[in-house]
């Protein structure tokens, strides 16, 4: 194994992906039961993710699914990947996190994104626009503001004052310059862009201000990641999702995975298959042999401390499998 390689931390975001003929209830406890298992193999972190009125992801309240979680494990660390800010009121952000840092000390991270929904349907159920994400910024120095005690209003949020759980900045955008200011660790995605991931992170480094949070850059890069026996079998991983994305973007709705053999079948029109080739590609998928290589040209590319892999699949077993082959590949 190489060096770069040995030295880097491997974590996971699992998004809570609904499956074809399978409910939402199971979809969130096989993230619970796929926590357990990435415990037992050695990864970092296992985060959840933020989705309103998505059928095709059940993980819509990630600070309970983080409790979850963390109650079912014993040492993984837990967290949010992530909670999106411009959704809340940063006092009940920092109250909840603040629970959760109480019931499972040393282990709780607390990703924070800027979206602000995925259709104007939800941002009206939500009460929010996309203006709103203009606001995260200020949002952010309030959440932190919570957990130092600074805020102007005279209140205190119990119990999470005093406390410190780790904030990481979900770059997208303008989140690079946003996570460098603030002084955070980045995470930032994903490996189909590496150009526009590298010209992020160089500009995350060439800015960052050290605070109480880090006192030097940190930066998470994030993508998925598929291995396999074979590369034909490591692209079947793929193919769910790629079809997912494909007909978000030519119906405006984002669906359950449904098994790769079922698409396979399916006759697309030229602008639903455009999409979907494009969702196969540029993905780090293969035998244990290419993803090691192809993951080490990132790390060197990018100098990342860590990588959050984000793979959905229709198939659990087999990305679990995958899951136990990228482990190999990272502990040697």
């Amino acid at each position: 194994m190489s060096s770069v390689i040995a030295s880097t931390r491997f974590s996971v975001l699992d998004r809570s992906r609904t499956r074809e003929g399978h409910t939402h209830p199971e979809a969130l406890r096989d993230t619970v039961r796929l926590a357990g298992e990435l415990e037992g193999l050695g990864y970092h972190r296992l985060w959840v993710s933020e989705h309103h009125g998505v059928p095709g992801v059940a993980g819509s309240a990630p600070t309970v699914l983080a409790a979850a979680v963390a109650a079912a494990t014993r040492t993984i660390r837990v967290g949010t990947g992530g909670v999106m800010l411009p959704n809340h009121r940063p006092l009940v952000v920092a109250e909840q996190f603040g629970v959760l840092e109480s019931l499972f000390p040393g282990r709780i991270d607390m990703g924070l994104g800027r979206s602000v929904g995925f259709t104007d349907g939800v941002r009206r159920a939500l009460g929010r626009d996309k203006e709103d994400a203009e606001d995260f910024e200020a949002q952010l120095r309030e959440l932190l503001g919570w957990f130092r005690g600074t805020s102007p209003t005279g209140v205190h949020a119990r119990p999470a004052e005093g406390l410190t759980v780790p904030p990481f900045v979900l770059a997208m955008g303008e989140g690079a310059g946003i996570a460098a200011r603030a002084g955070l660790p980045m995470v930032i995605g994903d490996f189909r862009n590496r150009e526009r991931m590298r010209r992020g992170i160089d500009h995350y480094r060439e800015h960052f201000r050290p605070s109480p949070w880090a006192s030097e850059p940190y930066v998470v890069v994030s993508g998925t990641v598929a291995v396999a026996g074979t590369p034909e079998e490591a692209r079947r991983l793929l193919i769910p999702e790629a079809w997912a994305m494909a007909y978000s973007r030519t119906h405006g709705t984002f669906p359950p995975l449904p098994p790769a053999e079922r698409v396979e079948a399916l006759s697309m029109t030229g602008k639903e298959r455009g999409f979907y080739e494009s969702g196969l590609t540029g993905h780090i998928a293969g035998t244990e042999e290419q993803v090691a290589h192809e993951l080490e040209t990132v790390l060197k590319e990018t100098g990342a401390q860590e990588v959050l892999v984000t793979t959905s699949t229709y198939d659990r077993e087999a990305l679990l499998d995958s899951y136990r082959r990228l482990a190999a590949i990272t502990s040697g």
